[in-house]
Formats: C-alpha cells, sequence, structure tokens
C-alpha cells in the first residue's frame, strides 16, 4: 500500500493546489454526507456517546479544520523570499523557500476523537500535497469499519487508505518507512513509536498527553472558573488529551471551589444514566481503571465525592457511565497524582501562594495544555513566563484547541512538533531552500575563489568585521 502510494505521489509531482483543494473538499464531504452514521458509529464503540456532542467535536470541528486548509491553503504554499547576505544580494542573487510535500505520511489515531484525529491532521496533510495511510484504534471498531466502507467511494486507495487492527498492525503500521508520521495517544505508546520510526529515520510528530493542571488564582470568578472546569472535565466523559486533570485552589477557597464544581456539573448533567448527553466510558478495561484509582485514593485517605444529583444507582448499571468525581486532599502517592486520568474524576490540590502552584506544576512533566483562571495581569504572566506547557488557556479550558491557527501540540512527554492550520502545513511540508545566483562571477568578485589574495583578506575581515 505504501510503495502504490509512494509511486502515485512521485508521478504526480508537482501537486497541483486545484487537486489538493479538490481533496480537501472531499475530505470535508465525505464526513458532512456521513455526519449520522459516523455518530452512530461512534455511540456504538463507546457504548453510549453524546449524539450532539460528537457532532460538535468530530463532525462539525473536522469539517472546519478542513474548510479552513482550502480558504489558506494558497497563501501557506507561497514561495518566501529570503533575503540574501551583502554583497550578494546587489550582485542579483535571490534566494527563497519553497514548500514540497513529503510523500506519504502515516497516521495512527487515537480512540477518543476518532473521526476529528484524523480528518484534522489530514486537512494539514493534503494541503501539503501529501498522500495518507491512516491506522484507526482497536478500541473503536465500528468506526473503523465504517471508514474502510466509506474512503473508496471518494478517494482513490493512492490517495488516501484506512487500515485497522491490534497491536501487531501498530506496531508494523509504525514500522514502515513514511515520509512523516504522526501518532496521537498514550505516552508510553508514543515512546515505542519514536523507536519504530527512528530505524528509518521518520519524522515524527507526537500528541500525547500528561496531567494539565488548571489554576484557580484569587482574583478569578469562582462560579464562573468552576463551571468552565467542569464543562472541560466532563466533556466526552473526560476522555480527553487537554482535559483538565487536576485543579489547584486557594487553601482558603477549596470548599467554595468543590461546592462550584459540584452545583455545576449538576446543572449540566441533572441525570446521568439515561442522558443523551452524557459520554460513557470507552471501554470496560478504562472503566476499571477509572475505579481502582478511585478505590486507591479512598484506600490512601482522599476525600472522594461523587456528583450524583438524581441519586442513580450505577452499580446496578452496566451503561460504563462514571458521574464526576471530586477528590480532595489527594496526594502524591495516589494513582490520580500520579498518572493522566483521562476520565471525570478531578482531584483538587489546595496552595497558598501562586508560586507555590507554580513550583507543583514544574516538578511534574511538562504537561499539554495548562488553565489560569484569574484576572491579576501580573500573576497571570508570572504563570505563562514560569510555566512550560504545550498550550494555554486563560479564564476556560480545551478552547485553544479549537483555534485553528494556533499551533496544537506538546513539548517533553506530552510530545513533539505540533499541527493545526499553517502549524500544520508546515509540518507536512518541507522548506526547501532555493538560491539562485547572478551570472557575475561573485566568487572571484568576492575573493572566494583562488588565488586568493587581497579581496579575500577583505570579504573575510567584512565578515569578521
Amino acid at each position: 500500500m505504501l510503495d502504490t502510494q509512494r509511486t502515485a505521489f512521485m508521478a504526480e509531482l508537482p501537486v497541483a493546489i486545484s487537486v489538493r483543494k479538490d481533496r480537501l473538499r472531499r475530505a470535508a464531504v465525505m464526513v458532512g454526507e456521513n455526519a449520522v452514521r459516523l455518530c452512530d458509529a461512534l455511540s456504538e464503540d463507546f457504548g453510549h456517546r453524546s449524539l450532539r456532542q460528537s457532532m460538535i467535536t468530530d463532525i462539525a470541528a473536522s469539517v472546519a479544520s478542513l474548510k479552513h486548509a482550502i480558504k489558506q491553503v494558497d497563501r501557506w504554499a507561497r514561495r518566501e523570499k529570503k533575503p540574501v547576505m551583502f554583497p550578494l544580494g546587489l550582485l542579483g542573487a535571490r534566494a527563497w523557500v519553497e514548500y514540497q510535500p513529503k510523500g506519504v505520511v502515516g497516521i495512527i489515531s487515537p480512540w477518543n476523537f476518532p473521526v476529528n484525529l484524523v480528518m484534522s491532521p489530514l486537512a494539514g496533510v493534503f494541503a501539503a500535497g501529501n498522500r495518507a495511510m491512516v491506522k484507526t484504534s482497536e478500541f473503536t471498531p465500528a468506526t473503523a469499519a465504517l471508514f474502510e466502507e466509506l474512503v473508496p467511494a471518494y478517494f482513490d486507495a493512492t490517495e488516501l487508505a484506512f487500515v485497522s487492527g491490534g497491536p501487531e498492525m501498530g506496531q508494523a503500521f509504525a514500522a514502515l518507512p513514511f515520509d512523516h508520521l504522526l501518532f496521537t495517544g498514550a505516552t508510553g505508546i508514543g515512546r515505542h513509536i519514536l523507536h519504530a520510526a527512528a530505524d528509518n529515520l521518520t519524522p515524527v510528530t507526537l500528541e500525547l498527553g500528561g496531567k494539565s493542571p488548571a489554576i484557580l488564582a484569587r482574583s478569578a470568578d469562582l462560579a464562573q472558573a468552576t463551571e468552565r472546569v467542569a464543562m472541560g472535565k466532563m466533556l466526552n466523559a473526560g476522555q480527553i488529551c487537554i482535559a483538565p486533570d487536576y485543579l489547584m485552589v486557594p487553601a482558603e477557597q477549596e470548599a467554595a471551589a468543590v461546592e462550584g464544581l459540584t452545583r455545576a456539573a449538576s446543572a449540566m448533567y441533572p441525570t446521568l444514566l439515561a442522558n443523551p448527553d452524557y459520554t460513557a466510558i470507552i471501554n470496560d478495561r478504562h472503566f476499571e481503571r477509572l475505579t481502582a484509582a478511585l478505590d486507591d485514593a479512598r484506600a490512601k485517605g482522599a476525600e472522594v465525592i461523587a456528583v450524583n444529583p438524581a441519586g442513580e444507582d450505577f452499580g446496578r448499571s452496566n451503561a460504563r457511565k462514571l458521574p464526576l468525581h471530586i477528590v480532595r486532599n489527594p496526594t502524591d502517592d495516589m494513582v490520580v497524582m500520579q498518572e493522566e486520568i483521562f476520565g471525570p474524576i478531578l482531584p483538587v490540590r489546595k496552595y497558598d501562594t501562586i508560586d507555590g502552584a507554580i513550583v507543583e506544576v514544574n516538578r511534574r512533566d511538562r504537561p499539554l495544555a495548562l488553565y489560569y483562571f484569574g484576572s491579576d495581569e501580573a500573576e497571570r504572566r508570572r504563570v505563562l513566563d514560569r510555566t512550560i506547557s504545550g498550550g494555554v488557556s486563560l479564564d476556560d479550558t480545551i478552547f485553544h484547541v479549537s483555534m485553528e491557527e494556533l499551533p496544537f501540540g506538546g513539548i517533553g512527554p506530552s510530545g513533539m512538533g505540533a499541527y493545526h492550520g499553517e502549524t500544520g502545513f508546515r509540518t507536512f511540508s518541507h522548506a526547501k531552500s532555493v538560491f539562485k545566483q547572478s551570472r557575475l562571477n561573485v566568487a572571484k568578485l568576492g575573493g572566494l575563489m583562488p588565488p586568493y589574495g587581497k579581496r579575500t583578506d577583505a570579504a573575510i575581515k567584512r565578515q569578521l568585521g
């Protein structure tokens, strides 16, 4: 499959902008025309997934990124003129950068947003003029099967192809000599992907995760802030790589913050088990992982509050729905403070000073996202300057990922490289440097051609000057 795509790619070069736009349009049409079927497949895979949430996060967001690329690709693809060092510019030399497609891009997609996290990368991949192969997650087999059914009606196999399967297929896929490889998923698996790609010197973009903190400052509007944290935490039942993983609040406001979270979650989801707006945990394994983390927190002394406004009996349900659990007084020896949670569990930590909160962030791995709520500009600036994270939303959660022209990517254990918008176009393009010399014998005029002499000495002096 890779050989066939690469052969077709090389035969097509250069890839016209019209061809790129056509692929982007077909991708958008494929998602739009099959929106309901895709949402149904997502819900089948999750056990239950909110239809409207899927329409927002997987359908509309995918189409938006593809349409944005259609509008902007002419500008992104223009050659960039670069200045020529003195004195060559005066003698007629020119320099520029051209953006060429890399070839065939491999995409290993995750299970939490299995439509958006395929189509959003494809916006950059197709805009840059590449072909693509996609490995879907074995945790979302219905969505994967639907993609494999739909794609041939919109794309030739040499343009876009999907493969599915378990870990063995994933290992084989990652080991292919792609021209670029994008992986979205867990940090531990990301390490294996990087090892596999290294054997082929394949450039890699890793979109991982980590423990993304939310900091409530003393100057924050507590009701607004806790509502927005609760919304970000409960979207997709917390199964988001940039979900707020733990909350830090001033010690004297901790009780009020817990009350605000409880009130906000209850207002958004007055019931849970039969609520069409609330998504289930993806599978039994992850449900058991989350409940085990809660048991661990309780056993080690934390107070765990289940936000269950209707008093529903979750123990008797096999719906795999988990209410928001607020963990008070979490300690570092608890699983909820050691691993990315990826579910509707929110530890709440107390701090005395903002510098103490910053130390708390910085003693952990660099997170994929950071959230700060507060109106104190100097303090906000201090948090931005003294912490390093993949991205930031101020006075909200999640929304920075929807800004198409903001690069999306992590740093360190939360990832490497970035995409979205123009950054995605650059990631999946090769920036080729081109220098055109004038007709003059510049090397001789500049003293760069033997036999060396006074002009050479003058050129050296000028460079060192």
